[in-house]
């Protein structure tokens, strides 16, 4: 069965993201519905994936990173001077794989891809 998993890396800090709000999204006839929210832990991943086995449908999915939080409970002097949330849309094409979606992050950019 496959599954879905994220980590949060914080590049500005060159570490794990801890405390990282995420929302879980599928596309439905109404649009992307809120499924759940995970925080992040201290290695900048979440506890259990955030999909697994029948939960995880061959459809259109959307992970919202809540970065601006993060970087406000960091210190940071550049928390929401540009990035607030990170939506990252994808799609699931085969449910019995497995589904990584990393996120690097700053206050200013960030990027993602599929992991194993």
């Amino acid at each position: 069965m496959g599954k879905l998993s994220t980590h949060v890396l914080d590049t500005s800090r060159g570490r794990p993201a801890a405390g990282v709000r995420i929302d879980v999204c599928r596309e439905e006839a109404s649009g992307f519905q809120l499924i759940k929210s995970v925080t992040t832990n201290a290695d900048g991943r979440t506890d259990e994936p955030l999909l697994a086995g029948a939960a995880l449908l061959v459809v259109a999915y959307r992970l919202v990173f809540h970065v601006g939080d993060y970087f406000a409970s960091t210190g940071s002097p550049d928390a929401r001077k540009f990035l607030d949330q990170v939506p990252v849309d994808f799609i699931v094409v085969d449910a019995s794989a497995n589904y990584h979606v990393p996120l690097l992050v700053s206050p200013w950019g960030y990027s993602t891809y599929r992991g194993s």
